[in-house]
């Protein structure tokens, strides 16, 4: 099977019918009609025509070798520094068209996917099953072009236990129930499964406990299944699509990611959809040594820098509407340029970096690219910073569509809400688009959303601290300085 375009994406959607529910209501019928999911599988829907536009083809996707069929670009193993700049480019063209606004689209769960397969030797430790398991699964969504979601974070309640009157201990974290000749039986809930719904799969990897047991422990486990299975419902948040009026909700209309709460209910999975299971060891140094944060970074850097070219292309819009010059503004939209300018650098680098791992991997240079995840986040908050300042009151007073076509106000704004350099329909368009990535709730989940991406500050910090080989090096350069005084 080729890849598929979108008409196939949307209808593959429509037809799994996982129970979903939405303010307290299950939703019936396909998604796609859905308001709080057209949107966003729409958008989801022109990045798979772009696999198979003439246009775009031959950068979006690769001949598999193995077996002769057209594949996705974001699943090549990069055995090269050209893979890696293969990768770059690909990744770069659905960012440019997503604007880096989709934390997840398909090349995230591409990336870790292969990630994931390259490094499978290492589960072979447990069970030469579980290794060919990850391959085949590999596999299996290359060739399908499976669109996959993924689950890493329980509810807090998981990381408690409770006892109850008899003695007996209650235990909310994710767990086997139960063995069978079919495959085992899962329950509990993963949290934050973000596109969870419109995608066809999910991979589930909470993290192991860092209590390395020696028997078997029934919350340390990873797989992949569909996400309609029996036993699997899905609880979304809020959406947060301001409406249907793509003039009003430029962004929440096209871009708005729905986020959800997957539970499971005895949920049977397959024996050939299990990587991971009862072994904590295994499942720290599997996360870890597959190149998984190393990989998905050098994507995620992409859409960081797309995403910056989009914040910068306003801030210079706004700036040009409301006709601001002066220091003041030339410092703020420098400070963006040097934003964008760093991310580009860093990305780059971790190419230039790059070296062969254990794996066969061309593994882009950890360090600027983790570096690059620690400080995007207050970057990011900084530039919504400078769209509100140099906005201002213009972020505020941001007419309708209707209002607009009301006979009876209409003329007011034309006249009133011009520029000398743009009428006041596309002025306002200018800044409800500001307003909506800076100010609503959808530009608030952004923030939160870069914020915590990789784990927060303080995980992320954590990761480049520890993996950081080189401050032995620079401390001993220190001392020789010292020496010889």
């Amino acid at each position: 099977m080729p890849v598929k375009n979108g008409k196939e994406y949307i209808e593959r959607i429509d037809q799994a019918q996982p129970e979903v529910w939405l303010r307290g209501k299950q939703i019936q019928g396909k998604l796609s009609d859905h308001a709080a999911f057209r949107g966003l599988m729409s958008t989801q829907a022109s990045l798979y025509d772009m696999q198979v536009a003439e246009e775009y083809a031959q950068l979006l996707t690769y001949t598999s070798p193995e077996t002769g069929k057209t594949v996705g670009l974001s699943y090549l193993q990069p055995k090269t520094k050209e893979d890696l700049a293969r990768r770059r480019r690909a990744m770069t063209l659905w960012g440019e068209r997503h604007f880096g606004l989709l934390g997840r689209s398909p090349d995230y769960m591409n990336t870790a996917v292969m990630a994931y397969a390259a490094a499978s030797e290492l589960l072979a430790e447990a069970d030469a099953k579980y290794a060919d398991n990850m391959r085949n699964y590999y596999r299996y969504c290359s060739e399908h072009d499976i669109t996959l979601s993924h689950a890493f974070v329980q509810p807090a309640a998981s990381r408690t236990a409770e006892m109850l009157d008899d003695g007996t201990i209650v235990n909310a974290a994710a767990r086997i129930v139960d063995q069978t000749t079919e495959g085992v039986i899962v329950s509990g809930a993963f949290l934050l499964a973000t596109q969870g719904v419109t995608a066809d799969e999910i991979l589930v990897y909470p993290p192991a406990s860092f209590l390395f047991q020696e028997e078997d422990n029934p919350e340390t486990f990873a797989f992949a299944v569909p996400n309609n299975l029996p036993g699997m419902k899905w609880i979304s948040r809020e959406s947060l699509v301001g409406g249907d009026s793509a003039y009003d909700y430029p962004l929440s209309s096209r871009f708005e990611e729905m986020d959800t709460l997957v539970i499971f209910d005895h949920v049977l999975v397959p024996w050939e959809r299990i990587f991971i299971l009862g072994n904590d060891s295994l499942s720290i140094r599997f996360f870890a040594q597959s190149g998984f944060h190393v990989h998905a970074a050098h994507q995620v850097c992409c859409r960081y820098v797309a995403k910056t070219e989009f914040v910068l292309g306003i801030i210079l819009s706004i700036a040009d509407a409301l006709e601001r010059t002066g220091s003041v503004v030339t410092e703020q939209v420098t400070e963006v340029i040097v934003n964008l300018e760093s991310l580009k650098a860093l990305l780059l680098a971790s190419e230039a970096g790059a070296k062969v791992d254990r794996w066969g991997s061309m593994l882009p240079d950890y360090k600027p690219l983790w570096s690059a995840t620690i400080i995007y986040p207050q970057m990011y908050a900084r530039m919504m910073e400078i769209i509100q300042l140099l906005g201002s009151s213009s972020v505020i007073m941001i007419p309708s569509e209707q209002d607009f076509e009301a006979t009876g106000i209409a003329p007011y704004l034309s006249t009133y809400l011009k520029s000398s350099n743009m009428d006041a329909r596309d002025k306002t368009a200018l800044f409800r688009l500001a307003w909506e990535l800076s100010s609503s709730g959808f530009g608030g989940r952004q923030q939160l959303y870069e914020r915590f991406f990789f784990g927060g500050q303080q995980v992320a910090s954590n990761r480049l601290f520890q993996g950081y080989l080189d401050k032995e090096m620079y401390k001993e350069r220190v001392q020789r300085f010292l020496r010889d005084l």
